[in-house]
């Protein structure tokens, strides 16, 4: 067993070489990079993000050994090397502790374990569908941005202090949008063409009007700075649904990467907004109906290819699973219920075509009937 000292000196090493990964952003793709972890573990800590990142810059989906086994029905492969991530030691705090940390909270965190995790890349078994993996399959469809650019919109007019107007893209001077601090007003080029690099430019111009506002306590940060910040969100938010407009304009973070402190307000700035794009939008894209299988109009399952079935079929017995009360269960049922009849009827009507085709096949079964019978 290691001693207290050899543990302390390992969480150390894990941290140091966070700390040095994280100073190595040093050109766009390796930011880009760090952004693809940022927005798979935007629900993580900043302390866990660059701990995963650190580790394993490539990994979608984390998890520990025995919830691989129970919640997902997958084993984690031999020889895998786990990811540590940061598990908070929580204690109650004694009169005395509380005098001692001049606070009134019953309990405080006093240290820090370092859980292993797997990669789901690290494991093998069924396959694990998400609500962003409809997303993003939703998403592909030209109509489906468009509407999500529109809810959004609506949602900044009618919910929050900002207003979001549309002028023609000849009036902005080749941008795209802008943010005015002093009306607290977003301005969109209401005729581009491409409805993602709409919806970029508004994730990009919100980014604006949370981080650099008038009463932002960042708003003094220099224009390239600034920029950076907005465009890291809005990539984090655009990766988040799966959908790539191509460029963007990181290369200011080089001059982050020379400052620990600075590179760590900046990714915490970033993470706060980002975190806040990525909730509003999974509310929005939910709303929609853009987390379930790609439909029709009309949403029948009829319309649904057999691998769009498939795999609602896996991701609804897999929310039943993970759901804790009864009461949410029993839509998901229903819906469960309706894709096993659906693939069930196809099943039948499959049978019945190939029955059809080849006659002779059910021959043997009818001659026994009429031996039976004689």
């Amino acid at each position: 067993m290691l001693s207290k000292a050899a543990v302390s000196s390992w969480k150390a090493q894990l941290v140091t070489q966070a700390e040095q990964q994280i100073l190595e952003l040093t050109d766009s793709d390796q930011f880009k990079q760090y952004l693809n972890t940022l927005a798979k573990f935007h629900y993580y800590s900043a302390r866990n993000i660059n701990l995963i990142y650190a580790q394993n810059p490539k990994a979608t989906q984390v998890s520990g050994f025995k919830q691989w086994q129970t919640d997902f029905n997958r084993t984690v492969n031999q020889g895998a090397k786990a990811i540590r991530i940061a598990a908070p030691i929580i204690k109650k705090l004694t009169p005395a502790d509380q005098k001692r940390l001049d606070t009134t909270d019953e309990r405080a965190i006093v240290g820090y374990r370092y859980l292993p995790v797997f990669d789901i890349s690290q494991t093998s078994g069924q396959p694990v569908l998400n609500a962003s993996d409809f997303v993003k399959e939703n998403l592909v469809d030209h109509q489906n941005v468009t509407s999500l650019y529109i809810a959004f919109k609506d949602y900044l007019n009618q919910k929050t202090d900002l207003q979001v107007s549309e002028v023609p893209l000849v009036k902005l001077n080749g941008a795209k949008g802008y943010f005015q601090p002093s009306t607290n007003e977003i301005v969109i080029g209401g005729d581009e063409a491409d409805n993602a690099l709409k919806l970029k430019t508004l994730y990009h111009e919100y980014a604006h009007s949370q981080l650099h506002g008038l009463k932002s306590a960042f708003k003094d940060h220099p224009r390239a700075y600034q920029e950076t910040q907005a465009e890291a969100v809005a990539y984090v938010a655009m990766q988040s649904i799966g959908v790539n407009t191509g460029n963007y304009s990181l290369g200011y973070v080089a001059t982050w990467a020379k400052d620990k402190a600075v590179i760590h307000s900046a990714l915490s700035e970033i993470q706060q907004v980002s975190n806040k794009v990525i909730e509003l939008s999974d509310d929005l894209t939910k709303q929609l109906g853009l987390q379930e299988a790609q439909k029709d109009p009309e949403h029948d399952l009829k319309q649904l290819s057999a691998k769009a079935l498939n795999q609602s079929y896996q991701v609804l017995q897999q929310e039943i699973k993970q759901a804790i009360n009864p009461q949410p269960k029993a839509p998901l049922k229903d819906q469960l219920h309706d894709v096993q009849q659906e693939i069930s009827d196809r099943t039948q009507k499959q049978l019945q075509d190939f029955v059809k085709q080849y006659p002779e096949v059910r021959q043997p079964e009818e001659q026994s009937f009429q031996r039976i019978h004689r």
